[in-house]
């Protein structure tokens, strides 16, 4: 979907606070309400707004462990990496999960109360996935720089 100025800024004010009020944000761009929400349907249509979510504070909610496990699998088969991302879908402290190129398969972000929860994870699920060979996993000693909002701009023709 091509973007116009008015996607675009619709889609800044919305990552900035999903909580704006509409017809303060259609009157900063000249909108009536019903234009303004037929273009925020449309962004959802389309899959561009993939939903709305309310940001934890991950230490105040009891997370304070954040860990970047990456993990090798025996056979780069499709089922056995089917089974790999199906169990992985069903861990609550498994915020992330990417197949990556290189020395391990996946790379998961985890969340944890305390190391002994992280280390529960890693040897009562992790290492209970069939075809689970290596698994190196990195704690996060502080985090120095986090974002939720995309850079989103349109972008020029080729």
């Amino acid at each position: 979907m091509k973007l116009d100025r008015v996607d675009v800024r619709i889609l800044q004010a919305l990552q900035q606070d999903a909580h704006v009020k509409a017809v303060d944000l259609a009157e900063s761009l000249g909108l009536s309400l019903s234009p303004f929400y037929r273009r925020v349907r449309l962004l959802e249509e389309r899959g561009i707004i993939k939903g709305h979510v309310t940001l934890l504070d991950q230490e105040k909610a009891g997370f304070p462990v954040s860990a970047y496990v990456s993990v090798a699998v025996d056979k780069k088969s499709a089922p056995l990496l089917n089974g790999f991302e199906k169990a992985i879908a069903n861990f609550v402290e498994v915020m992330e999960c990417y197949l990556m190129t290189g020395t391990f398969d996946y790379m998961l972000r985890v969340v944890a109360p305390d190391i002994a929860g992280l280390e529960r994870f890693v040897m009562e699920k992790l290492t209970k996935i069939d075809g689970v060979r290596d698994i190196n996993t990195s704690i996060a000693l502080r985090r120095v720089h986090y974002k939720t909002i995309l850079p989103v701009c349109i972008r020029e023709e080729d």
